[in-house]
């Protein structure tokens, strides 16, 4: 019997949404690629109250069978270039016990489909050089790296 994969958009005022993103930034974070250690309760309190005001968020929730089994936190911005509205790719990510069917591909069709109806420009996203699963499927997927690769470079405040 095939696995059924359902990839919804999640909406952050409906608790069992958050929840669920919550749950699955939780593994992420877990994850030696996520390298974070536990999300602790105070912190993910604080994500979804910031979340609930950040106009330019949006969530995708992937399940199998009716299990949550990934997410892609992203954020909306603009092209000035394009003079277009682009997706951010913050955080991608699937369960470690739902890895390998299919499910980071039905993640990423249901991204690239929602920015091609909303007139997008482009999609990004940065992916840790030690992660050749997300490369790969970044790559399946039709992403490549820029036409003059950029380093990601940080500010800690």
């Amino acid at each position: 019997m095939k696995e059924k994969i359902e990839v919804i958009v999640g909406d952050i005022q409906y608790e069992e949404h958050a929840n669920a993103m919550l749950n699955q930034l939780d593994l992420y974070m877990q994850d030696p690629m996520g390298g974070q250690g536990k999300l602790s309760r105070e912190l993910a309190s604080t994500i979804v109250e910031k979340l609930k005001v950040q106009s330019n968020y949006l969530f995708f929730l992937a399940k199998i069978n009716g299990k949550y089994a990934g997410f892609a936190n992203c954020f909306i911005g603009f092209s000035t270039f394009q003079a277009k509205q682009l997706l951010n790719i913050h955080d991608f990510a699937v369960s470690p016990v739902f890895r390998r069917k299919g499910i980071g591909d039905a993640l990423m069709k249901a991204i690239i489909d929602y920015s091609k109806q909303n007139d997008m420009c482009k999609i990004t996203l940065e992916v840790r050089q030690d992660n050749p699963g997300a490369r790969s499927l970044y790559k399946r997927n039709g992403f490549s790296e820029c036409a003059h690769p950029m380093f990601f470079w940080e500010r800690l405040i």
